[in-house]
């Protein structure tokens, strides 16, 4: 059985290997948060385009600021949007009051900070020597006209948005988000909508895979309910295969109804393994049929959960024109002692808190994998791995956030 890293490996591999290249449409700015950008994008002009203040005070030249104590004559003031119009070119001796984003005066190197200085009238006494370009962006520093400031292959979060907007581009060339499609399975499983017999329970795994596809920028496509009938499983495959990326929950164990790999293996499946030395989630199964990459997920609500976030996730930022988006690890403090030896990467749900501002985790009470009560109250996920078989309270660990 592969391990965590082995199948992560294969999957990028596998996606990466098969060259699918996304289309690209053209969005509105407003509309185009978490997508991913399609084309390089460079400065329409320097940025600052100008040489811009970072403090209140006054705009000098320093070479009349080599020693201080030195007065100095306020000639004028600039402020954001209201830049000075004259010059301190010719003008030695002379300073002028200015605002912090404002642009410098023609002449003006550097900027005196407002606490250095002291004003009677129309003199300004400067107490501290200023050297050229203090408290000053030079024009250009942050990008020069034409030059690149966001790539293609870009995941375009609230700064990225802020970026296009203050270089203009209002319309972005951005890649179609993926279509994942979502089969549930099972005949315990009924609509969210329906109240469940005392053997039954609600299709809670759709609803969470599709907030998942989401938020990890593809287009979720539920399908219906398959029971553990292989025909009308049969059927609903074919429909998924449709999509870009299939998502199969329940039906990958070894229970006598469980069917899902049998009904992809009439469809000429290849399946690039069964099983990951993980916990939850054992029973993952991935693969490539008619053309389309599917994951056989677990049917248990935190199994899901847990493969999805691991495996399937970055195959989706992938479909969708990104990179291959690892699960990123963070580290905290363990709050109790923990002890194991499964042989397995173990996500445990927990929860991280800043005691004595450090992150301390501790596992929150949850009954194994199929209990969302527990999950719902975890923030993270305690990640174990197999050589840790033994865990002191202060070591520090990994931990998985829950939301990537």
């Amino acid at each position: 059985m592969l391990t965590f890293e082995e199948a992560l490996s294969l999957v990028k591999d596998k996606v990466a290997g098969a060259g699918i290249s996304p289309c690209p449409e053209t969005r509105p700015l407003d509309q185009v948060r978490g997508r991913v950008l399609a084309e390089d994008v460079t400065a329409d002009r320097d940025y600052p385009p100008f040489n811009r203040a970072t403090r209140d005070g006054y705009a000098v030249r320093s070479s009349d600021v080599k020693t201080a104590p030195v007065s100095l004559e306020c000639v004028g003031e600039a402020r954001a949007g209201k830049p000075w119009p004259g010059t301190l070119k010719e003008r030695a001796g002379a300073c002028v009051e200015i605002m912090t984003g404002s642009p410098l005066p023609e002449g003006a190197d550097a900027v005196a900070m407002i606490e250095h200085t002291r004003v009677d009238g129309r003199r300004v006494e400067l107490l501290r020597v200023v050297s050229p370009y203090e408290n000053v962006v030079r024009q250009g520093s942050e990008a020069q006209a034409g030059s690149a400031v966001l790539s293609r292959g870009r995941r375009l979060t609230a700064g990225e948005m802020g970026l296009l907007a203050s270089v203009g581009r209002t319309q972005v060339k951005v890649f179609r988000r993926p279509e994942v499609a979502i089969i549930p399975t099972g005949d315990e499983v009924v609509p969210a909508e329906q109240k469940p017999e005392w053997f039954q329970i609600r299709n809670s795994n759709a609803v969470t895979l599709a907030a998942q596809v989401e938020a990890a920028g593809g287009v979720p496509r539920v399908l219906g309910i398959a029971p553990d009938e292989i025909d009308p499983l049969r059927r609903l495959v074919q429909e998924g295969l449709e999509s870009d990326l299939m998502l199969l929950s329940g039906g990958v164990s070894a229970g006598k109804y469980d069917l899902v790999e049998w009904g992809l293996t009439e469809l000429g499946a290849e399946f690039y393994f069964r099983g990951v030395a993980i916990r939850p989630g054992k029973p993952l199964v991935f693969g490539r049929a008619c053309g389309k990459f599917f994951f056989g997920l677990p049917g248990n609500p935190v199994s899901t959960f847990v493969t999805f976030e691991l495996f399937a996730r970055p195959v989706v930022s992938m479909l969708a024109g990104g990179d291959f988006e690892r699960p990123v690890f963070l580290r905290a403090l363990l709050g109790q002692a923990l002890r194991q030896s499964t042989g397995l990467t173990t996500f445990m749900p927990a929860r991280v808190a800043l005691v004595n501002g450090d992150p301390v985790v501790h596992l929150v009470g949850w009954q194994g994998s199929g209990d969302l009560v527990g999950m719902a109250a975890a923030n993270c996920f305690l990640v174990v791995h197999p050589e840790q078989t033994e865990l002191a309270e202060g070591d520090w660990v990994d931990v998985l956030p829950k939301e990537q």
